[in-house]
């Protein structure tokens, strides 16, 4: 199959033939119609994540068709519609009999733990827990953010931020997590204030929900005091959707007395510590929670709302792109790019 595959970390990756993945036993090897070109890809290939070895193929969320299954599956069967959580579990540790997979203890990660989406095939192992079957009106590139950054938006936003109809909700970067979040908040009745450096991702959330955008200023005391003056004392949830010290920071300054911050952007060691104001946390009873994307059985209600129209990940969609441009743009997602979600097509 043909591929993105890079040798070094920081290394510039190449498009070249590789061989065809295996179905593992109880798992399936997927073919790949439409995969997203996502910031966690790129600290991937910084060499962030130490599940990485070289060489190594990115690329974690996705849609597609299987293609073949392993010895064990029952279910499934090649020409299915289908896509998985980035996160996928192992379904027999403590946390996934209790229902979170999404933080399984022996969990898998296509584009980090093993080769990923950005190629013809992904093999995902597990399939019973971790398959997601598509609805026939979904389309593959709608469906390919909903492995990761939808998903992962509709959970902060929905399960560990608590939404409720008019609430404030503060997003702190717009790429497309950020922007996911915003749709997701207005959806659910919440008033939403948007913020981020590129007037175009602005632009983009007000046209998808945000009753306010804010240009991100420089320090994190600045935009939390306009966020708190604007919502007439503070945002109930506030969610950080870059991972940067200045966005948390910046996030949890921005809530109101027994407000909720929710950290999606991902803060990786080699990027240093954050430094929380703890001090607020405890004066204003803050609460503070992570979200680590969605586990495959709770889906359905996600589906449900985007097959009914009310929630629209298409519309987030900014450009498609073939493999050889994947990997020019991989090595430049730490800088001003697209609005939206950009998808990479492998057959093209």
């Amino acid at each position: 199959m043909r591929a993105v595959v890079f040798e070094e970390y920081g290394a510039r990756p190449a498009v070249r033939e590789v061989p065809d993945p295996a179905p593992p036993a109880g798992g399936v090897v997927i073919r790949v119609e439409a995969t997203g070109l996502c910031r966690s890809d790129w600290h991937g290939w910084r060499g962030h994540d130490p599940d990485v070895r070289l060489p190594h193929v990115p690329g974690h969320e996705f849609a597609g068709v299987i293609a073949r299954t392993g010895t064990g599956v029952t279910g499934w069967a090649p020409g299915d519609r289908v896509t998985v959580p980035f996160v996928c579990a192992c379904g027999r540790c403590a946390s996934c009999l209790t229902g979170d997979q999404q933080v399984c203890e022996r969990q898998t990660q296509p584009g980090f733990t093993h080769w990923g989406s950005f190629a013809e095939f992904v093999a995902i192992e597990n399939a019973a827990i971790n398959l997601i079957r598509l609805p026939d009106e979904l389309s593959a590139s709608a469906a390919a953010s909903l492995g990761c950054r939808f998903a992962t938006a509709f959970r902060a936003v929905v399960a560990q931020g608590r939404v409720a109809a008019g609430e404030w909700v503060a997003v702190h970067g717009c790429g497309g997590v950020g922007l996911s979040a915003v749709m997701i908040a207005h959806a659910a009745g919440a008033r939403v204030v948007a913020v981020d450096t590129s007037a175009g991702a602005r632009d983009l959330a007000r046209r998808h929900g945000a009753d306010v955008v804010l240009e991100a200023m420089a320090g994190a005391d600045a935009v939390a005091a306009a966020i708190r003056d604007l919502t007439g004392g503070g945002a109930h949830l506030s969610i950080d959707a870059v991972g940067s010290a200045a966005t948390c920071a910046s996030s949890v300054r921005s809530l109101r007395r027994r407000g909720r911050h929710v950290q999606v952007g991902l803060l990786p060691a080699a990027t240093g510590v954050p430094v929380v104001p703890m001090d607020l946390v405890i004066a204003r009873e803050l609460e503070l929670r992570g979200s680590h994307g969605m586990a495959a059985h709770a889906y359905p209600a996600l589906l449900e709302l985007v097959t009914s129209g009310t929630l629209r990940p298409d519309l987030l969609v900014a450009d498609t792109m073939g493999l050889a441009a994947a990997a020019d743009a991989l090595t430049t997602m730490d800088r001003p790019a697209v609005p939206g979600i950009r998808l990479i097509d492998p057959r093209s």
